[in-house]
């Protein structure tokens, strides 16, 4: 049986998670003292390219078991949602303000959506469409 090729989705994910999370450390150093928004908005903005250079290629798969993947994502993301509410009340309660709290915001948002499609696309990718079910390999 040949493994159908599909796009790099963990490698762009976790690159993309990766520079949102230097992205944070890199503000997160700084706080309370004043800092450079800059590098951290130049690393949101690279990790949102490729979120959405991402779910463009993901989008492209012909064949693709889309209704496992949604079944796995809205769960996955229900969790993520809450944990990054969780880390932005944090942020709230410990009075982030401005710029930071912005950057950090939508930093959160990346990692809410980009996980649980990570999660739905490592279910998706070996789930047998219900077509094929009776000539899986025992």
């Amino acid at each position: 049986m040949t493994e159908r090729r599909l796009p790099p989705v963990t490698q762009l994910a976790m690159a993309s998670l990766a520079l949102v999370v230097a992205g944070g450390i890199y503000l997160s150093s700084h706080i309370p003292q004043h800092v450079s928004l800059a590098p951290a908005i130049a690393l949101l903005a690279a990790s949102a390219v490729l979120l959405a250079v991402n779910f463009a290629l993901l989008a492209r798969v012909e064949g693709f078991a889309w209704a496992r993947f949604f079944q796995v994502a809205k769960w996955a993301f229900l969790a993520y949602a809450l944990i990054a509410g969780m880390i932005e009340y944090a942020f709230l309660r410990n009075h982030l303000r401005g710029g930071a709290l912005v950057v950090l915001t939508l930093s959160l948002v990346i990692f809410a959506v980009h996980v649980p499609t990570l999660i739905a696309f490592t279910v998706a990718r070996y789930d047998v469409p219900a077509s094929d079910a009776g000539h899986a390999p025992a």
